[in-house]
């Protein structure tokens, strides 16, 4: 199923509920990752970078957004559904992305180095998969980037400077 994709001002006002749950991830001293998903138009899933907080490698924002909807929706595939993220996805939540059939995903900023939605891997328009998505990427790509690296300045200042990723 193709989804058009709303206007570009939809996209913003959703990114910034996203970038409400990224900052909830940096007061509780997470990567600052947040993500919401609207599935048929209706906000179904929202969440927060939490892997520290669970100590649980995959409680990024996307996975638990992610069970969220599918809860919500009664169903794996979330094929009515838009993800918004404040950063590309990882190559672990883009393979969930896939797996759920979520057909548009937009991103705030890309992640050059572990973008697994395109930038580095390209996940969600790899062929062989048994479904590609969608993206519109560097929606709010400034306030989202200035939120990730003023979070990894800080962390560096403090002397802890980690391998989080995000």
């Amino acid at each position: 199923m193709s989804l058009p994709p709303p206007g570009m001002a939809v996209h913003e006002v959703r990114m910034r509920l996203a970038l409400r749950q990224a900052e909830r991830a940096a007061e509780a001293g997470e990567v600052p990752v947040g993500a919401v998903i609207y599935n048929g138009g209706t906000l179904a899933g929202q969440a927060w970078n939490q892997t520290r907080t669970l100590k649980d490698p995959t409680a990024h924002a996307e996975i638990l957004a992610i069970t969220q909807a599918a809860s919500a929706a009664g169903d794996w595939r979330l094929t009515d559904s838009i993800l918004y993220v404040t950063k590309e996805p990882c190559p672990m939540c883009a393979g969930a992305i896939v797996l759920a059939r979520i057909p548009l995903v937009v991103w705030g900023m890309s992640d050059p180095l572990r973008g697994g939605g395109l930038s580095r891997f390209r996940i969600l328009q790899t062929p062989e998969l048994n479904h590609r998505a969608e993206v519109i990427a560097g929606v709010l790509e400034e306030e989202c980037a200035a939120l990730i690296q003023g979070f990894f300045r800080r962390r560096r200042r403090e002397g802890r400077n980690g391998d989080d990723a995000g």
